[in-house]
């Protein structure tokens, strides 16, 4: 049986739990990026597919200029709300609306498995400057904590309702073929693990801002929530525990 996915475009009716569920980016793995390929104040940068801009809130403080491209009409709303001094565009990977050779550096956090294309890829290296700087980053999960024998059995019967998550397409690696097909340098990496403790109302946020249970109807998605809560503890704390893994390379 075909392997039944959540589509690319889920995440606009998820995106307030989106901003409040995810985690934000290590600082730490950020600034060795940012020195490893010697990025400084004066560079001009892209985040693309920046969602409610998770990553450009630390990209702002570090550059003259930070262009945020996000599609969805709902993740980009919040994004001008949380990081008014990024640039929003409303564009896809596949056609970015700058001129070429417009910045230093793309940057991608949660969001090239989605645009892994030769036609993405293209446009990236089209916008970079010469020896410019593509930059990948993700979360890869290690732990999750086990919140009791239902509360599985209701996590599960969603995600089987919503088809696999976004998490399959980087574990597979396939995100790497139009890269090694591009004029870019061997990919670099780093990573960092690190727990992230979360309250019950944030922890079913970052649940419906999967893409699994983002794309359901809201009448299944708010069955869901409400579950959650009857099952979980209010002042329930949940761990979780990431590698968080930084890819970065130049045009060759």
């Amino acid at each position: 049986m075909a392997r039944r996915e959540a589509p690319p475009d889920a995440f606009g009716r998820a995106a307030r739990e989106y901003e409040l569920g995810r985690p934000a980016w290590p600082e730490e793995l950020l600034a060795r990026v940012v020195a490893e390929l010697a990025l400084g104040p004066e560079a001009e940068v892209l985040d693309l597919g920046a969602g409610t801009g998770k990553l450009t809130r630390s990209l702002v403080p570090r550059f003259a200029r930070v262009i945020a491209v996000e599609p969805d009409d709902a993740m980009r709303e919040v994004l001008e709300e949380v990081v008014p001094a990024a640039e929003a565009v409303a564009a896809s990977a596949e056609a970015v609306p700058l001129a070429d050779g417009s910045v230093d550096a793309v940057f991608s956090a949660e969001a090239f498995h989605w645009f892994a294309t030769t036609e993405a890829v293209a446009e990236i290296v089209r916008v970079l400057r010469p020896h410019g700087a593509f930059v990948i980053f993700w979360n890869y999960p290690l732990q999750y904590e086990v919140l009791g024998e239902e509360a599985e059995q209701v996590i599960k019967a969603a995600f089987e309702r919503g088809g696999e998550p976004g998490l399959g397409r980087v574990l597979s690696n396939e995100w790497r073929r139009p890269l090694e097909a591009a004029p870019f340098e061997p990919l670099r990496e780093a990573e960092v693990e690190r727990d992230f403790v979360s309250s019950r109302d944030e922890w079913i946020a970052n649940m419906l801002s999967v893409s699994s249970i983002a794309h359901q109807p809201d009448e299944d998605r708010l069955a869901f929530a409400e579950r959650m809560r009857e099952l979980i503890p209010a002042d329930r704390r949940v761990h979780r525990r990431f590698r968080t893994v930084a890819y970065w390379t130049r045009l060759a």
